[in-house]
């Protein structure tokens, strides 16, 4: 008799799907919580590089040389990157040159120790100046998991950089 109970258990299959779904389940939320995660830093990246274009164009044609201001740059990133950046987390430097070859030679993107981007000052130039524009943002990564994976800086942010080198159009006209 005690031999047909064990036999009848070892066979039977009733609820092993529970068991395997019970098995598969947390490494698959784990997944599923880091595809997330790697979608909106992605997300942010790409944004923080549109609206550096969006605000590096205001520079280009003139419009923050003549009137806009610092204020009009900064208005233009952060309308741009609302959607998922936090304005006061937007850090820029906007350096004028002579010619191609200085913005060439001057020095990476630096950052202090709790990842912040070094002042640079903001000087949009004049007429047919070259002109970098350096937008940052340090990203925190939400899931614990996925900092090992996706930080640049070792604290648990990934620090995104935006650079765009360009030079002013002749933005000057001559009224009649």
């Amino acid at each position: 008799m005690m031999g047909a109970g064990k036999k009848s258990f070892k066979n039977n299959e009733e609820g092993v799907a529970a068991v395997e779904f019970a098995l598969m389940a947390i490494p698959f939320i784990f997944l599923l919580i880091g595809i997330i995660e790697m979608a909106l830093v992605f997300t942010s990246q790409s944004l923080l590089e549109a609206s550096t274009a969006e605000a590096a164009r205001e520079i280009r044609t003139g419009a923050v040389q003549q009137g806009g201001g610092e204020q009009a740059f900064i208005d233009e990133v952060c309308d741009f990157a609302a959607a998922m950046i936090p304005c006061e987390d937007i850090q820029y430097q906007v350096v004028s040159f002579d010619d191609f070859g200085d913005a060439e030679d001057f020095p990476d993107a630096e950052f202090d120790d709790e990842g912040n981007l070094e002042d640079q000052g903001f000087d949009p130039g004049g007429v047919n100046d070259v002109v970098m524009v350096r937008v940052a943002y340090t990203y925190p990564i939400k899931t614990p998991m996925m900092q090992m994976i996706l930080t640049n800086n070792g604290d648990g942010n990934r620090i995104m950089l935006s650079t765009l080198v360009l030079q002013t159009e002749p933005y000057e006209f001559e009224d009649d």
